[in-house]
């Protein structure tokens, strides 16, 4: 079944829940209004679609090679990459004066969301060239940005994010790859990077690699790490290609899913050092590779929305035409199609509404981020960002989760056929396992969810965002009918949730295990009724336009009726769990298990 992007749905979002008019009266987004947002949607839809969708099969059966250092993508993976760059994708987000578009990220968000669904493996290049930009344009020089940005974003060359050794995964403290000054003022770099994306390939003309990496007299742990710009090819300042430099890659790793995009194992300095440029200062490199990191994160979380509608899509069409068995209410003699079943019906909701919640809850955190960088208003910026930090945990946690439940409910549904690889539905399994591991785990957003976001401010954001949900439940209840039931469920998601912010608040400094041993159930708890918000304020939406379209109104409604009976209803559960779980959780020894 061929991809189709859902245009109508995501602008419902970007318009109705995340208020792109809004966005398009900041400074510098005067000229994003909802027809140019109109106009790009269907120009990404049309290339992902036409182009990159086709090559998604072909990736995962003729994957990336490596053969005496050189990887070779995919067949049709390069020439789909210089259409993808002279197209100017890359650079939807970023600014015009490096050759970017600079349109709002709540603009370039549903970009993304096509470019993953259509080819996840493919857009996995993009993505963390993106970050490389944002690390640079943050934290780079003037040198450096006037040199690589305008290169990354034309696509001649793409860029990597190295921070992960065979020693060394989420506890960047154990970094080893060591820098030296040399006497030119450049660095040399030795050591082992692994789990690099795309970090050898055959599609742009350079790699630049964002390496960290500690100096000989750094101080101990992540103090001590720094970044480094460490290119492929050496350049001069003109970005003309000069010799190989002395970093390398000796492997490629074999994978569940996503196999069309090369992992790197990188090694530099066998033969005299790679030669390596310092970003910023000295011992502030894992603080610039966060700014790559967060960027990756939300990336991430979009691509568990991707993924998910991918699957969507895939099983409803298997659905429509795969006869099986007779109505379970005697309506018919003969075997109708699947979709008539109502165990179906409630699989295929339930991918439907997990999908839409998720990218709802995404496209409001673009928008808030959109605030927080053109906002005029210092103190409506500083909300807004507080806002996305919150969200950014919670978008790349529970959409990578939501991801794993959506695919396999469409291998579910294909029923036996799905186990088959002929049928595509376990690809989308396959390639979503890898999103809820990297970029940091499950565990790593909940962590953060709990450290930096909840317990930094007390729980002031989290408790400013149920008194908006709060707002939103006496919106529904005034509306009446249906959307009073939505507004009973979403209450008592709320109470759930403020109950659980007071819980973690209390009780981190006296008993962080037991806090800690509920913190991924925490941020599925936040998902889940924060997504329900958003699900309750589409409904309010799509009961003022429904005589514009009655069926798509009318869909949107009924599936935000769904969320709230099925999904939103596992609050109070999750709740309970973690403040009173706790000693279940943590009652055997290491050695028990």
């Amino acid at each position: 079944m061929s991809y189709q992007a859902p245009i109508k749905d995501m602008q419902f979002v970007m318009n109705e829940l995340a208020d792109l008019s809004n966005i398009s009266k900041l400074p510098g987004y005067e000229d994003a209004s909802p027809e140019l947002a109109q106009a790009v949607l269907e120009e990404a839809a049309r290339f992902n679609q036409e182009v990159l969708a086709p090559l998604n099969v072909v990736g995962d059966q003729q994957p990336s090679t490596w053969k005496d250092g050189v990887v070779t993508t995919t067949p049709g993976f390069k020439e789909a990459f210089r259409q993808f760059s002279e197209a100017g994708w890359q650079g939807v987000l970023h600014p015009q004066e490096f050759g970017g578009q600079g349109l709002p990220k709540l603009v370039a968000t549903p970009c993304t969301e096509m470019l993953n669904a259509a080819n996840l493996s493919f857009a996995l290049c993009p993505l963390l060239t993106d970050g490389a930009v944002e690390a640079l344009l943050t934290a780079g020089s003037e040198a450096q940005r006037a040199l690589y940005v305008p290169r990354l974003l034309s696509g001649e060359w793409t860029g990597t994010m190295n921070l992960t050794e065979p020693q060394a995964g989420s506890d960047l403290a154990l970094v080893r790859t060591r820098a030296e000054r040399a006497a030119d003022g450049t660095y040399r770099i030795f050591g082992t990077k692994i789990f690099i994306t795309f970090g050898e390939h055959d599609m742009a003309e350079n790699i630049v690699h964002l390496v960290l990496a500690r100096t000989p007299d750094a101080p101990p742990g992540v103090k001590g790490i720094s970044l480094f710009i460490v290119p492929k090819f050496n350049v001069d300042a003109d970005g003309k290609l000069g010799a190989r430099n002395d970093v390398h890659c000796v492997s490629i790793e074999h994978k569940l899913g996503i196999k069309a995009s090369p992992t790197a194992v990188l090694q530099f300095g066998d033969n005299g050092g790679a030669t390596g440029y310092l970003v910023g200062e000295e011992n502030r490199g894992l603080e610039y590779m966060f700014i790559m990191m967060n960027a990756a994160r939300f990336a991430v979380g979009m691509q568990g929305v991707a993924v998910a509608e991918r699957a969507y899509q895939h099983a409803v069409a298997y659905a429509r035409d795969r006869v099986q068995s007779r109505p379970v209410d005697g309506s018919s003699r003969d075997a109708v199609t699947i979709i008539h079943h109502p165990d179906v019906k409630r699989m295929l909701m339930t991918m439907r509404a997990l999908t839409e919640g998720a990218r709802a809850l995404a496209y409001v955190a673009a928008a808030q981020a959109d605030i927080a960088h053109h906002a005029t208003d210092a103190a409506a910026a500083k909300r807004a960002q507080a806002v996305y930090e919150f969200l950014v945990p919670i978008v790349k946690g529970w959409s990578t989760e939501m991801s794993l439940e959506v695919t396999s409910l469409g291998v579910q549904v294909h029923g036996g056929m799905g186990f088959i690889e002929e049928t595509g539905a376990a690809q989308y399994y396959r390639d979503a396992r890898i999103l809820p591991i990297y970029e940091g785990t499950t565990a790593i957003q909940a962590n953060d969810l709990i450290g930096r976001k909840t317990l930094r401010d007390g729980g002031a954001v989290a408790r400013a965002l149920c008194e908006q949900i709060a707002a939103t439940e006496s919106e529904l209840r005034a509306a009446g009918g249906v959307a009073q039931s939505v507004a009973d469920r979403l209450a008592k998601g709320r109470e759930a949730l403020s109950g659980v912010v007071d819980y973690v608040v209390a009780n981190t400094q006296d008993n962080a295990n037991a806090v800690f041993a509920g913190s991924v159930p925490y941020l599925k708890l936040a998902g889940i009724v924060l997504c329900g918000w958003q699900m309750g304020r589409a409904l309010l939406a799509a009961q003022k336009l429904r005589d514009q379209d009655p069926s798509f109104y009318d869909a949107k409604i009924g599936t935000a009726r769904f969320f709230a009976d099925h999904i939103l209803t596992q609050a109070p559960g999750l709740a309970q769990s973690i403040s009173e779980g706790a000693d279940s959780a943590l009652s055997l020894s290491e050695a028990q298990f």
